[in-house]
C-alpha cells in the first residue's frame, strides 16, 4: 500500500469506529488468508498488531458491522443501470477503473444473494451480508488501482426493497443482453395473475416504483409514506383505484411495521384518488420506458423532506442555569453548618453543604415544629456532582454535628435492607435523617422489583412516610397484631448523594407519575471544585451547643416520643402573599397538558412551605416566624429546583427504547459543545448499530431538534450535527 502503515492503521480505527469490524488482508489482494477470518472481531487495542504494514483493509459485512451491506456490481451494464433500479444511498465507492461499482446500504437480516447471466453464468451483481467482506480504501486493487474509502452514510432500507431492486437490475442486464426468452432465478414476483394483466408494461413499471419506496414505519412518518405511495399509484400512473390497491396490498403493504388493514389501506387510495395534484394526470405513466425509473423520490428522501416540510420542533422546557447565588444563604444556623463544611473540605462545594444543612436542620426541628398548615419539616434532598466532586464531606459533617450535640439516634442506617427494617428504625426513633450514599444507584434498584423484590416496597415506604409527617402512619398489616407498626407524627429525613449519570438514568416515567420523584429536592453541582489543604476542625461550640438545645426541646412533655404537640410556626401577611403568587404559577403550570409537569409542580407549593419553616428555625431557633424573607427564599428555591427537574426529565426520561436513544445521542451533542462531526458521533455512540444511528439522526433531523450542516475541510467537505 503506497500510503505506508500510518495511513493504514488510521483508516482501520476511523471504520471500526463507524461501527464496521474490520479485517486484515494481503497487500494488492481481495481475499482474505487469515484463517477464522469470518469470526475475526478486532477491538482498537488489536488493530496496530494486524495493520502495522503494507496491506489492504476488508470491512466484514452484514450483523458483525451493524447490517452493513454491499451490492456489488459486477458488470458495466450494471453499473449503467443501478441508478435507475437501486434505491439512493449516500456510500458509493469503486475504483478509477470501475468507479461507483459499490453500493452500500444497512439492511437489517439481509442475506447474501448472487445473481450471474443465465448464459455465460458469470455474475451480474452480488448483494453480499454475513459472511462476506469487501475491501475498500486505502487498500489497492492487484491492478494497482487505489480502492475508495467507504465514506458517506448508507441508506438505511427494507430487506425485501432492497433484494427486490437488486434482482431487478439483474433481470434488466440480463434483458438488454439476452432479451425477455431467458430468466433468472431470483427476480421479483411475477405480475402474471388475475389480477394483472401479463406483459402489462405499466404495471411492471409501477411495481418496479413500489419496490424502492422505503416501507411505512409506525412512528416514522409511516401515514405520509403510504400516501405519497397511493398517489404516485392512482396520479403518477394513472391506475384505477382497484388496481393500485391490489398493488399496494400485493407488493407494499407487507413490507410496512405493522402493515396497514385492508380497510385502512384502502382509504389512503380513495384519499390519494379525490384529492387534487399539482402534477399531470398520469406523469410517471407518460414519461415512458426510457425514464421509467427517473422518478422522484424526495418524497421518501428525509433530507429533502426536512428542506420543504416545516415540522414542528419538540417542545423542550428552558434550562433554569446553575444554581442561583442569592439561594446559598440561609441566617442562622444552616449558614454556620455551610460554614464549617466549606472549611473542612477538599474540594468545596457550597450547594451540596446548603442541601445537607438543610436536612440537618429538618431532622433537628422534627416532630418540634409545624407551620399554621400542618407542614413539618421532614424533606428529601438529594446532592449531585460528579465523582471525586467531594459528596462525602456534607454527610461527615452532619454525622460529626449530630455525635457532638449526643443525638446520634436521628441518623439512621446508611443502608436501608428492606421496607420492613426501614419502618423499624422509623418506630425506633421517629425524627430521623437517613444519609444515602449512592442514591442513583440506590433509586434504580428500589424502583426495579425484577433486581431487588425485598427493595422494591422501600419506595413505597418513602413515599408514605413522606405525607404522614402530620399525622399516624400504619405500616403493613399482620396476622400477628405485635408486627404491626403504628407510628405518631414520624418526621423522616433523607440526604441522598450521587453522581449525575447514575442519578439521572434511574429516573423513569412511572418514578415521575406516581409522585416520588417530585418530593425530591435535588442539588446539584456541575463542576468539581478546586482543592484545597484544609484542615481537620473539631465541630464549633456554637453548632455543638445549637444541636443540643433543639435535642432538649420536647413539646408535648413526657408523651413527645410517643405523641408530640410541635409549637406552631406564625407565618405573616407579607409570607402569605409570597406563597399565594406561588400558588399562582402552579395553578397555571397544572392547566397545562404535560403530565410530567404536573406531577413535578404538584409538589412545589408544599416543598416550599417545609423549606420556609426550615429558614425560620435556622433564623431564629428560639422564636422562629416564617417572614417574606423566609417565604421568598423557599419559593424562589422550590421554583428553581422543580423547573430544573423538568428540564432534566425531558433530558433523560424516555418513551421507549428509540426515545432514549434519541436523548442520549443529543446529551452527546450537547456535551460536545452544541456541535458534534458526523465522525466524533460515531465514535462516540458505539453503543448503537450503524442502522441505530442513522434512524435516530434522521428522526432527529426531522423532527428539527438537530441541524444537519457542511464545513469545509482540506479533502472534501465535513458532516456535522448541531443542536438546533
Amino acid at each position: 500500500m503506497s500510503d505506508g502503515p500510518s495511513i493504514l492503521l488510521e483508516s482501520a480505527r476511523t471504520y471500526l469506529a463507524r461501527g464496521y469490524a474490520v479485517i486484515p488482508v494481503p497487500a494488492r489482494k481481495k481475499i482474505p488468508v487469515l484463517k477464522g477470518w469470518t469470526d475475526l472481531r478486532l477491538s482498537e487495542s488489536d488493530l496496530p498488531a494486524h495493520f502495522n504494514g503494507t496491506g489492504n483493509i476488508g470491512v466484514l459485512l452484514g450483523e458483525p458491522s451493524g447490517w452493513l451491506v454491499d451490492v456489488d456490481l459486477d458488470c458495466e451494464e450494471a453499473v449503467a443501470l443501478a441508478p435507475k433500479f437501486l434505491p439512493p444511498t449516500g456510500a458509493m465507492s469503486g475504483r478509477p477503473g470501475k468507479p461507483a461499482s459499490h453500493w452500500w446500504y444497512v439492511c437489517d437480516g439481509m442475506k447474501t444473494r448472487k445473481h450471474q447471466d443465465p448464459v455465460s453464468k458469470k455474475m451480474i451483481v452480488e448483494l453480499r451480508s454475513t459472511g462476506a467482506q469487501t475491501v475498500v480504501g486505502p487498500s489497492i486493487h492487484p491492478s494497482g488501482e487505489p480502492y475508495d474509502p467507504l465514506d458517506g452514510e448508507p441508506a438505511v432500507v427494507d430487506a425485501g426493497e432492497l433484494a427486490a431492486a437488486v434482482a431487478a437490475l439483474a433481470e434488466a442486464v440480463t434483458e438488454a443482453r439476452h432479451g425477455r426468452k431467458e430468466a433468472i432465478a431470483s427476480q421479483p414476483p411475477s405480475l402474471g395473475n388475475d389480477r394483472y394483466p401479463a406483459g402489462d408494461a405499466v404495471l411492471r413499471r409501477a411495481a418496479a416504483y413500489l419496490d424502492r419506496i422505503p416501507p411505512a414505519i409506525s412512528g416514522s412518518g409511516g401515514h405520509s409514506r403510504t400516501y405519497t405511495a397511493a398517489t404516485a399509484m392512482v396520479h403518477g400512473f394513472g391506475l384505477d383505484p382497484d388496481v393500485a390497491f391490489n398493488l399496494l396490498w400485493d407488493r407494499y403493504n407487507p413490507r410496512c411495521q405493522p402493515p396497514w388493514s385492508e380497510k385502512e389501506l384502502r382509504h389512503k387510495v380513495s384519499d390519494a384518488a379525490c384529492k387534487p395534484h399539482d402534477r399531470p394526470h398520469g406523469w410517471l405513466r407518460d414519461a415512458g420506458p426510457a425514464e421509467a425509473s427517473d422518478v422522484d423520490l424526495s418524497g421518501f428522501n428525509p433530507e429533502s423532506r426536512r428542506a420543504v416540510v416545516d415540522r414542528p420542533r419538540s417542545e423542550r422546557p428552558p434550562d433554569p442555569g446553575p444554581f442561583p447565588d442569592h439561594l446559598l444563604r440561609v441566617p442562622g444556623f444552616i449558614e454556620q453548618v455551610v460554614a464549617y463544611n466549606l472549611a473542612t473540605a477538599t474540594r468545596p462545594q457550597p450547594v451540596l453543604a446548603l442541601a445537607a444543612a438543610i436536612c440537618l436542620q429538618a431532622v433537628l426541628a422534627a416532630r418540634k415544629v409545624r407551620d399554621e398548615r400542618g407542614n413539618r419539616t421532614n424533606v428529601y434532598c438529594v446532592g449531585v456532582a460528579p465523582s471525586g466532586a467531594g459528596k462525602d464531606n456534607a454527610r461527615k459533617v452532619n454525622k460529626n454535628i449530630l455525635f457532638a450535640a449526643d443525638m446520634v439516634e436521628h441518623e439512621g442506617n446508611e443502608d436501608l435492607a428492606s421496607d420492613a427494617g426501614l419502618i423499624t428504625a422509623v418506630e425506633t426513633e421517629p425524627a430521623v435523617l437517613f444519609q444515602i450514599d449512592e442514591f442513583g444507584r440506590f433509586l434504580r434498584t428500589i424502583g426495579d422489583p425484577k433486581k431487588a423484590p425485598h427493595l422494591f416496597n422501600v419506595l413505597t415506604a418513602l413515599m408514605k412516610l413522606y405525607s404522614s409527617a402530620d399525622t399516624v402512619f400504619r405500616g403493613k398489616a399482620y396476622a400477628d397484631k405485635k408486627r404491626n407498626k403504628v407510628v405518631d407524627q414520624p418526621c423522616v429525613s433523607v440526604y441522598g448523594t450521587t453522581v449525575p449519570e447514575h442519578f439521572f438514568e434511574s429516573l423513569t416515567a412511572d418514578s415521575l407519575s406516581d409522585g416520588f420523584i417530585a418530593r425530591l429536592l435535588v442539588f446539584e453541582s456541575a463542576e468539581t471544585p478546586a482543592r484545597q489543604r484544609a484542615k481537620a476542625l473539631s465541630v464549633p461550640e456554637p453548632l455543638k451547643q445549637a444541636a443540643e438545645w433543639w435535642g432538649a426541646q420536647q413539646p408535648g412533655g413526657n408523651l413527645f416520643k410517643e405523641h408530640p404537640k410541635p409549637i406552631v410556626v406564625e407565618t405573616t401577611p407579607q409570607a402569605g402573599e409570597v406563597f399565594d403568587a406561588l400558588a399562582s404559577t402552579v395553578d397555571a403550570e397544572l392547566g397545562k397538558p404535560d403530565e410530567t409537569g404536573r406531577s413535578l409542580w404538584a409538589r412545589a407549593e408544599e416543598k416550599a412551605c417545609r423549606l420556609a419553616l426550615i429558614y425560620a428555625c435556622s433564623a431564629n431557633a428560639e422564636k422562629p416566624v416564617i417572614d417574606a424573607n423566609a417565604a421568598s427564599w423557599a419559593c424562589d428555591l422550590s421554583t428553581y429546583l422543580t423547573r430544573r427537574m423538568l428540564y432534566i426529565a425531558h433530558e433523560w426520561v424516555a418513551d421507549g427504547v428509540f426515545d432514549a436513544r434519541q436523548k442520549r445521542v443529543v446529551r452527546v451533542v450537547r456535551k460536545a459543545g452544541g456541535k458534534i462531526s458526523r465522525s466524533e458521533l460515531c465514535r462516540k455512540t458505539q453503543w448503537l448499530t450503524q442502522r441505530e444511528r442513522q434512524e435516530v439522526i434522521d428522526n432527529l433531523l426531522e423532527t428539527q431538534q438537530l441541524r444537519q450542516e457542511e464545513e469545509s475541510s482540506s479533502t472534501r467537505p465535513k458532516v456535522v450535527y448541531a443542536l438546533a
